[in-house]
């Protein structure tokens, strides 16, 4: 009885270890590392969108969403550019790398624009919140076209315009988010510091008019999965403006 119980708890205790090794390769950010899934995978993003069947792999790139044929990026930029298009119109389009705020918002000074269009596989949410913020200080509209798309932390962004013109055909997707750079931390500051984000992260929302509730979706979607919201959803959950 003893032997048995001894094998036990040595199988629990490796078990354990395991689970940590597994835990702490993770949270060092290897890119090609994750955890196993149990159950379906989401289809891939490059498959339509129906009410219900909303969550896409998200893998921005291997994948685009079946709308942007209309419009082929081509590579977008490692990091946020800023470029004139005509006359007051910008377009910020690229990923949002860390520190890119300062950056960016420096340019936007230099250049002032009326309308700035999005387009972003997403990527840091602090500096997302940062630019998003004075964007509306400036008093400027955003905007998508047909066939582009804006996820992650790049609605954030779309959401900071006075403005928000939004076409049917225009993919905008969210999901979980990490904040803060990726350490090994005891897990109640881990937690800690996630609900401190997403209280920032609902703040924001409410100052740009958009309903908190959007987080709902965000956070119900692991982060290697995107959710793509519906035309329905841009205008319940306040997204969709006058022109």
């Amino acid at each position: 009885m003893k032997l048995s119980v001894s094998r036990a708890l040595t199988g629990a205790l490796v078990l354990q270890i395991a689970l940590g090794a597994f835990l702490v390769v993770g949270d060092l950010g290897t890119s090609d590392f994750s955890l196993p899934r149990f159950g379906p995978s989401a289809p891939r993003l490059s498959q339509p969108v129906q009410p219900g069947d909303q969550r896409r792999t998200f893998a921005p790139n291997r994948d685009l969403p079946p709308l942007s044929p209309l419009r082929d990026p081509g590579d977008l930029p490692e990091r946020l550019t800023l470029t004139q298009t005509e006359g007051a119109t910008w377009r910020l389009e690229g990923t949002i790398a860390d520190g890119d705020a300062e950056r960016v918002i420096k340019v936007l000074d230099e250049s002032q624009p009326e309308t700035v269009i999005l387009q972003s596989p997403g990527g840091s949410v602090p500096d997302a919140l940062a630019i998003g913020r004075h964007i509306r200080e400036m008093g400027l509209g955003t905007r998508m076209l047909e066939g582009e798309f804006c996820y992650s932390a790049c609605p954030y962004l779309l959401a900071s315009g006075v403005t928000r013109d939004i076409p049917e055909g225009a993919s905008v997707g969210v999901h979980q988010h990490y904040f803060g750079e990726s350490t090994i931390l005891p897990a109640f500051v881990a937690v800690e510091q996630i609900q401190r984000g997403q209280g920032e992260v609902m703040e924001y929302l409410d100052e740009m008019g958009i309903d908190p509730m959007l987080l709902r979706p965000a956070l119900a979607t692991p982060s290697d999965q995107i959710y793509v919201l519906l035309p329905e959803e841009l205008t319940r959950y306040n997204f969709v403006t006058g022109s």
